[in-house]
């Protein structure tokens, strides 16, 4: 029986200059950009998100928004529909939490500000088919 040779193993999480199994110093591992206009679709669809989370009902339309990124900050803009009637002011506010929240979490920015504009409100038709009074 003859013996196998015995290959290295490679640990990728080891770092080569010091043999730690710690990951190199942040200014050695690059940095990733994100493009405004995914920031923009981010936000977007956390703003639909928050708006059924916040109004127990389907976003109305789809709502629009932009986005200024600088040195790992954003700003945010958005355009939206709401449900009529509805506390503008405490749901606003709740909704502006979120969306800075959910953007902040899946690109790794500070969201600085969010400015929620409402395009329209929509009366909501109650389950009998009319108008909530």
């Amino acid at each position: 029986m003859t013996a196998q040779p015995t290959l290295p193993v490679h640990d990728s999480n080891r770092h080569r200059d010091t043999g730690t199994d710690s990951l190199p110093p942040p200014a050695e591992r690059g940095s990733t950009d994100i493009p405004e206009r995914v920031v923009e679709r981010i936000a977007a669809r956390a703003a639909r998100e928050a708006t059924t989370r916040r109004t127990g009902r389907r976003a109305l339309g789809s709502p629009s928004a932009s986005a200024a990124v600088h040195h790992g900050s954003a700003r945010l803009a958005l355009s939206l529909d709401l449900p009529y009637p509805l506390d503008l002011a405490r749901t606003g506010s709740q909704m502006r939490d979120d969306i800075a929240e959910r953007v902040a979490r899946l690109t790794g920015l500070n969201v600085d500000e969010v400015t929620l504009t409402v395009r329209r409100l929509v009366p909501f038709e109650g389950p009998e088919g009319g108008r909530v009074r």
